[in-house]
């Protein structure tokens, strides 16, 4: 382990919630992680893109970042959304 140069190496207990559901638009297939690290925020993965994403309540807000971070349609981000706001 000599040859790495860690800024980081911790482990921590974390919650994460799975979460499967069809709206007006698509079926969300989400692993929601909920850790002191990134400060209040959660750790979004959509598993049909596999992508993920540090969000925040202040993220929510931002025109068409949802849709950018997780490669969601801007017409699915509204619906998204619309539950993030629930959990986040």
């Amino acid at each position: 382990m000599e040859d790495f140069d860690f800024l980081y190496n911790d482990v921590e207990e974390t919650r994460t919630r799975y979460v499967c559901f069809i709206g007006k638009t698509n079926r969300f297939d989400l692993a929601i992680t909920t850790t002191d690290r990134f400060y209040g925020k959660k750790l979004v993965f959509n598993i049909q893109t596999g992508r993920a994403q540090i969000i925040g309540t202040d993220d929510l807000d931002e025109p068409g970042y949802i849709a950018y971070a997780l490669g969601i349609s801007e017409e699915e981000e509204e619906e998204l959304k619309q539950f993030l706001y629930t959990v986040i």
